[in-house]
């Protein structure tokens, strides 16, 4: 039951006990890129298949949390996943999520929310015939994660590990240049002030390129200054990284900003995405925000 997801998956199919973790697992999985559709009917998974047939790839990992909520169309489910296999040949893996019975019911009181299956009120007799009814279900998974002993980033390192192949959680940095006078991103984690450096907005031949220009590039890069930073900036980072994925971060949005966000930000953003891009655990973005704002 601790079988590998294949990388190359289509589908997989998030089931399992209620209170067992799956809310928290879906969130987990569209970090790690997949498509998530929470509570689907059952009867509704071969539409879904005709969707991804027809995204021509760009829909190629998707997640479909499937439970007890779904109640009657629940019943549905072997014979849906029957038309997957046969009728669309995309290939899917179930992961079951399950915990024991006591963690089940402090779960549930810590949430005050009613079981699906506790009609009459009574918690534990919902959790039972939940087990009953997902017994062949579980028996028939690819992989059976128990969360009984698990918290969320641990939950979160075994879905990796599930999904990837691989212990190693990436981490999505974003490196942003930007322009102080049109004011800092809000959203940035870390936020670098690069205005120090020498500007080439007063150097006449470079002041309508932007830091993505070679000569401009070449300028910020040739100072001393400029290199002690960059050395400062990357160790700080790699330093950082690291602790970051070991708490569970999935993005680190890195501001990098000069005063009209064109040159000296740009220039070290595009440095810096080209350093960290040798990395083959972590996914990379750049943008810049401003470095059109103020052209010449």
């Amino acid at each position: 039951m601790d079988a590998v997801i294949s990388p190359s998956a289509r589908v997989v199919i998030v089931t399992g006990m209620s209170g067992a973790g799956k809310t928290v697992a879906v969130q987990h999985l569209e970090d790690l890129g997949f498509f998530c559709v929470d509570n689907l009917p059952p009867i509704l998974i071969p539409k879904f298949a005709e969707l991804i047939q027809q995204s021509q790839g760009r829909i190629n990992k998707v997640a479909l949390v499937i439970d007890m909520r779904g109640r009657e169309f629940f019943a549905t489910l072997e014979e849906s996943m029957k038309s997957l296999r046969e009728q669309f040949t995309i290939p899917y893996e179930i992961l079951f999520l399950d915990a024991n019975d006591n963690v089940l019911v402090q779960r549930y009181k810590e949430t005050r929310r009613k079981h699906p299956l506790a009609k009459d009120g009574s918690l534990v007799d919902g959790i039972q015939a939940e087990r009953l009814v997902l017994e062949d279900l579980r028996r028939m998974s690819d992989v059976v994660i128990d969360t009984s002993q698990m918290k969320p980033l641990q939950l979160k390192e075994r879905l990796a590990s599930v999904v990837t192949g691989s212990d190693e959680t990436s981490l999505a940095i974003h490196f942003v240049s930007f322009g102080f006078k049109y004011g800092v991103p809000i959203d940035a984690d870390l936020m670098f002030d690069v205005r120090f450096l020498p500007n080439p907005h007063y150097i006449p031949e470079l002041k309508p390129q932007t830091g993505q220009h070679p000569d401009v590039y070449e300028y910020v890069m040739k100072w001393s200054e400029t290199q002690q930073f960059l050395a400062k900036f990357q160790d700080m980072l790699n330093f950082l990284i690291p602790q970051y994925k070991k708490e569970g971060k999935s993005q680190l949005i890195v501001g990098i900003g000069c005063t009209g966000g064109k040159h000296r930000s740009v220039a070290v953003a595009e440095y810096m995405f080209k350093t960290f891009s040798n990395s083959e655990t972590e996914q990379l973005r750049i943008g810049h925000r401003d470095k059109d704002k103020d052209r010449a």
